[in-house]
């Protein structure tokens, strides 16, 4: 089992390792294995990477994120111009259905409202905005109206778990609940989680993945 140390020592050089990570002053501390992110980032773009960064590192079992997201001066942008821009964001991206999802900004912070039929259209909207200079924050309120059976959707990420983790699908349990799907049980580590979230996630009529799994030290 690895050390609260190791593993504060392993998302260090992970963040130092990230090219996307930029910020020197982020404060990290692990307790049994849980490790909580604290401190200004310059972007929320930034923040993310950062969240994945740490999600990377084996040992990891859950991550606290108290980050907050400060503008450097001349990145500010009235409300009004970053709704445009992410307006203009979802238009261009290929993955998101035209006319389906509407930006709402406040004080910096994107909400995205609308309808889709598949949850990568979500996610690749979530995406489409993450990185616009001047986003503090973004939530994603896309709704999935899944034409597929709960029935259908189970036997779905059953056999997609199959396909790419057959370890680990022998102890994943699904609960399927109209479009949203819950994964509860353990795998070896946060990668394995990570990976079985994403195919679960790929499985047509999914509208939202709640993992309960949880990392076997």
């Amino acid at each position: 089992m690895k050390s609260d140390v190791k593993i504060r020592s392993d998302v260090l050089a992970e963040l130092d390792y990230d090219p996307a990570v930029t910020s020197t002053d982020v404060g990290v501390t692990v307790k049994e294995g849980v490790v909580t992110l604290s401190g200004p980032v310059t972007s929320y773009a930034e923040k993310r990477a950062i969240e994945r960064a740490v999600q990377r590192v084996h040992g990891v079992r859950a991550v606290a994120v108290e980050m907050s997201v400060r503008m450097p001066t001349g990145h500010e942008r009235v409300d009004t111009d970053l709704a445009s821009a992410a307006e203009r964001a979802l238009q261009w991206h290929v993955l998101v259905p035209d006319g389906k999802i509407r930006p709402l900004v406040e004080n910096g912070w994107i909400t995205l409202e609308g309808e889709v039929e598949w949850a990568y259209q979500s996610h690749a909207a979530e995406t489409a905005v993450q990185s616009l200079v001047g986003v503090v924050g973004v939530t994603n309120r896309i709704a999935v109206r899944p034409r597929f059976s709960p029935a259908d959707i189970q036997r779905n990420i059953e056999q997609a778990l199959l396909r790419q983790a057959h370890r680990e699908s022998q102890h994943i349990d699904i609960a399927v609940d109209n479009a949203v799907v819950t994964l509860s049980g353990k795998v070896h580590s946060w990668a394995e989680r990570t990976a079985a979230q994403g195919a679960a996630m790929a499985a047509p009529g999914v509208g939202r993945v709640i993992n309960h799994l949880l990392v076997e030290s």
